[in-house]
């Protein structure tokens, strides 16, 4: 896609101010010399983030014998932004400051049959409203809501297009959304929040090409490429779970089969624990998480089936990941959500293994293969800093659904 000037001012924008979180107080001489765009550049983006109240001078620096350099920082109380994480099996709602802290917390569980999109809205806005009543002050001025939904979604319009998962079509979210919210909202998936999340504030910091892993019940790919998230046509990039890994293999709910996430999702990884021994004491029926959590442990514990399960999930896992770097010859390659965080470095030492089998030799040389270093939940994190980017966006342009009415 042609990138217009408007564009590109945006995404300096955004390079600027990734850069300030990442080191305030800082200089725009610093900021120049961290992001490569000229001093005068840097110059006119501080000063329309000042302008947005997103940042704030905060004194000087002496400048060895010239004049004191001006210093600028986070305006952590210049505004708070949300982020949903919305989950086959629960919701999570964080409020962050403008420097990413998370500032409260809130979770609420879906059960079976607590799928209809209005039920789900209407735990959205529960959760929504209790991280705002529970931050106090520093709840004011939300600049926005971003969504996380699994699935194919439309940006623009606020569409939930296809969740396999609830089986739903269709879904128009945002609008269900906005009679709760008060704030601007923005819909995306969540391999685009854990991409987004990582180039924010994690492994994909200050790289223009990078790949994050998505490992939870789905499994994506977060294409960051040239500096950006990479979203595709119809903001499908990344579906790299529903690529085929084995012919005629596993079936999936997608319709295909052999597909990556029928073996590295967390129903696979349960599915590769029965083969390995059916009636296992570590397999939890119908509990996905607790079943992760169990076979990490043994992984720890040094159990043989556990470890077992690992690697034959790394084995896959890792042949698939080969095939991301083969094809985009990213920087650094991220395991990131939950089933990563489970199981952690055993299951990165075992991944880095598999993938030396299969990649080729010079884009492998160049990728690092990494856990995601983000402490929060990365899903969160991302969500709202599509709220953040949103806020950056020029007047008219990018802008999120403005919702009507409180949380109730």
């Amino acid at each position: 896609m042609k990138r217009t000037s408007r564009g590109i001012r945006t995404a300096n924008r955004y390079r600027v101010l990734r850069q300030i979180i990442a080191a305030s107080p800082t200089s725009r001489q610093e900021l120049a010399a961290a992001t490569g765009l000229s001093l005068a550049t840097v110059a006119t983006l501080v000063g329309e983030l000042l302008a947005l109240g997103m940042i704030t001078e905060v004194g000087f620096e002496d400048s060895a014998g010239g004049r004191p350099r001006g210093l600028v920082a986070v305006n952590t109380s210049g505004g708070a932004l949300i982020g949903v994480d919305l989950a086959e099996t629960y919701v999570r709602v964080e409020l962050f400051d403008l420097a990413l802290n998370v500032l409260a917390r809130a979770d609420e569980a879906l059960g079976p049959g607590e799928d209809r999109p209005e039920q789900v809205a209407g735990r959205v806005a529960a959760a929504v409203g209790s991280v705002v009543a529970r931050a106090g002050d520093g709840g004011a001025r939300v600049l926005g809501a971003g969504v996380s939904v699994p699935g194919q979604v439309d940006r623009d319009t606020g569409v939930c297009v296809y969740a396999p998962n609830w089986d739903w079509h269709d879904v128009p979210l945002l609008d269900l959304l906005a009679g709760h919210l008060a704030c601007p909202l923005y819909l995306d998936n969540p391999l685009r929040a854990c991409a987004v999340a990582e180039l924010w504030s994690g492994a994909a910091r200050g790289h223009g090409d990078a790949v994050v892993v998505n490992l939870g019940t789905g499994v994506g790919a977060g294409l960051v490429l040239g500096g950006g998230v990479h979203r595709g046509v119809t903001n499908s990039a990344g579906e790299w779970g529903h690529t085929t890994l084995v012919l005629d293999g596993r079936p999936c709910h997608c319709g295909n089969h052999g597909c990556v996430e029928t073996y590295t999702g967390a129903p696979g990884i349960m599915l590769n624990l029965r083969e390995a021994q059916p009636d296992s004491p570590l397999l939890r029926p119908g509990d996905q998480t607790a079943t992760v959590d169990a076979l990490a442990a043994g992984v720890r514990a040094g159990d043989p089936v556990a470890v077992r399960v690992l690697r034959e999930t790394a084995r896959y896992l890792g042949a698939g990941v080969a095939d991301l770097i083969n094809l985009f010859n990213p920087e650094v390659v991220v395991l990131s959500s939950w089933v990563a965080a489970a199981f952690g470095e055993p299951l990165l030492d075992e991944v880095r293994a598999a993938v030396t089998r299969h990649a080729l030799r010079r884009p492998l040389a160049a990728a690092r293969i990494v856990l995601s270093p983000i402490p929060t939940d990365p899903v969160c994190l991302g969500a709202a800093t599509f709220a953040l980017e949103g806020a950056l966006q020029p007047a008219g342009k990018g802008a999120g659904r403005h919702a009507v009415g409180g949380p109730r």
